[in-house]
């Protein structure tokens, strides 16, 4: 019930302000036509589903009420609520197959990235896991710094460098200490300007290489850190990151402070990126891994 509980507060801002307003947009109406499915796509692109996700959502919607002969505009929040699950479904666990496996995580300045690697080591040495964080966002001294309370509070060695050193070499680094003290997971703390993309691509394309010569058959995970209170800007950096790195997950951020809940499924459904884990909340506890049911039920919760 915790569990749930978190994420229910933490969608609050998106329930209220999205599934709110459908709930009573639905109760307006006393038969299912076009104008219902109008003013639902409207309402869901509002929400930060953006269109072309807004517009299959409908469609799915269309059909399924056809199928099934519903007339009530009542019934429509359950069915909603079944193809927003299933449209979030697939991809959501973090391969951690080998030991050691490599964690990369980029994101922009300000979305939360350093916080989020301490949240998720701590996450996964609660687990029994012995995590190693190698801070190779080496452009910012804060970020050094902040990795650095963030191992002492989870308990995590860090493997680190000077500011302006080569984050190849800090993550090579890494490797060798992960191998050496036979840890299971490596968190890589990357910088995320996006501004330079060439740059930025040159880097991650070093460090790729460093860790493909490395831990040739390690599990990796690259995952994008996202501020949600951004929104639709949230889906742009995720498009330019993904061209620019393969991304294999999103972590999303700030969930409980926004009402743009939505982008979720614009991440999902329009860029086909799982969502691998949310944050709900500023304790340490409160990164939470994405379960698309626990999503969809916390979001169509109406009553309290």
């Amino acid at each position: 019930m915790g569990f749930f509980k978190k994420i229910k507060e933490g969608l609050k801002k998106t329930r209220d302000a999205v599934v709110g307003q459908i709930d009573s947009m639905l109760k307006s109406f006393t038969k299912i036509d076009d104008e219902l499915f109008e003013e639902l796509e409207e309402l869901l692109v509002m929400g930060d589903v953006g269109v072309p996700t807004a517009e299959k959502i409908c469609k799915e919607l269309r059909e399924r009420v056809k199928k099934e002969g519903i007339k009530d505009p009542s019934e429509i929040t359950s069915l909603l609520k079944e193809i927003i699950a299933d449209m979030l479904r697939g991809g959501e666990e973090l391969d951690l197959a080998t030991s050691p496996s490599i964690i990369l995580v980029i994101g922009v300045n300000g979305v939360g990235k350093t916080t989020t690697i301490g949240k998720l080591a701590n996450a996964l040495s609660k687990e029994g896991k012995k995590v190693i964080l190698a801070a190779a966002d080496t452009f910012r001294a804060a970020a050094i710094e902040q990795l650095e309370i963030w191992a002492d509070r989870s308990k995590c060695e860090i493997i680190k460098q000077k500011e302006g050193s080569d984050p190849a070499a800090v993550i090579y680094d890494a490797i060798s200490a992960a191998k050496a003290r036979q840890a299971d997971v490596i968190i890589c703390d990357t910088a995320g300007r996006l501004h330079n993309k060439k740059h930025l691509m040159d880097e991650l394309s070093k460090i790729n290489r460093v860790i493909d010569r490395e831990l040739p058959d390690a599990s990796k995970e690259k995952l994008l850190v996202l501020d949600a209170t951004t929104g639709q800007n949230a889906v742009n950096q995720a498009e330019q990151f993904r061209e620019a790195t393969g991304i294999t997950g999103i972590v999303l951020t700030k969930l409980d402070g926004t009402a743009k809940g939505g982008v979720v499924l614009a991440i999902k459904d329009g860029l086909g990126i799982p969502v691998k884990y949310i944050g709900v909340g500023e304790q340490i506890d409160d990164l939470q891994p994405f379960n698309p049911d626990a999503f969809a039920d916390a979001l169509f919760s109406v009553k309290e």
